[in-house]
């Protein structure tokens, strides 16, 4: 009977020492991650190719969703306003909302699902198959290699993709609003500019970097303790994702209490 009522609470100390386990391991590799990004030797071709996986073949899936939901936030904002006559206000729920949140959530979300996997799969590979082991043979630390370069070109690359992410769902919301709900397009840009503010810009900028090193972060971390052939790429990509979601909306949370709590 003891060791009945025993067994969930070891079960809850195995997951709990397991979990502080993974949270320190993490830390660590990204800690050893950002201090080989600002030290030499930099692999800059590594970079390169990084920066042009994640901002330019990422930018066609963020510029469609970018677009759609500022579209479908005009829209849905128009018929909750038009119950209390506030009509006129729509122009800037749509870009506070893009500017703070929703263009740098959703489009890390996005890129979480690309890049992400990516990431996992190449690095995790590369473990199953010995060449992480056999760069470490040749002189080439492999996290300055692997590691170091995707880290940076993330954190550089999510602002970009905000920045278009922005630029477009405003532009979505513009179009329902003066070809489809009968705004005059000069008085909704008018709106639109006297409610942006440069904080909202900023906060939504400096989100993003910190969700793009988490992006690249558990990408390289996951892939890059696989094993287990096939089956644990695959769990390592999986992993890589769902983590890199939950922590984007978690840390979402925690920068926006930062910026506009008061």
């Amino acid at each position: 009977m003891d060791t009945f009522l025993l067994d969930p609470l070891a079960a809850l100390g195995r997951a709990t020492f397991a979990l502080c386990r993974t949270v320190g391991n993490v830390t660590l590799f990204a800690l050893a991650g950002l201090s080989h990004v600002v030290r030499p030797p930099y692999y800059g071709r590594m970079f390169w190719r990084a920066f042009i996986e994640i901002a330019w073949f990422s930018l066609p899936v963020v510029a469609l969703t970018a677009l759609f939901t500022g579209m479908v936030l005009a829209l849905q904002s128009y018929t909750g306003f038009a119950r209390f006559n506030a009509q006129s206000a729509i122009a800037s729920v749509v870009v506070i909302s893009l500017t703070r949140e929703l263009g740098p959530v959703l489009a890390s979300l996005m890129v979480a699902g690309r890049i992400g996997a990516s990431f996992a799969a190449e690095i995790g590979t590369m473990r199953v198959t010995d060449q992480i082991d056999a760069l470490t043979t040749l002189s080439t630390d492999p996290m300055k290699y692997l590691v170091a370069p995707r880290l940076l070109a993330a954190i550089i690359a999510l602002p970009l993709l905000v920045l278009v992410a922005d630029i477009l769902g405003v532009m979505g919301g513009w179009l329902i609003g003066t070809y489809k709900l009968g705004f005059v397009s000069a008085a909704y840009l008018k709106s639109t500019f006297d409610y942006l503010q440069a904080e909202d810009v900023i906060s939504g900028l400096v989100k993003a970097s910190v969700f793009g090193f988490v992006i690249a972060l558990m990408g390289t971390w996951c892939g890059y303790n696989s094993k287990g052939g096939a089956q644990g790429v695959g769990g390592a990509t999986t992993t890589a994702v769902v983590a890199s979601s939950i922590l984007i909306l978690a840390l979402d949370y925690v920068l926006t209490e930062a910026f506009f709590a008061r």
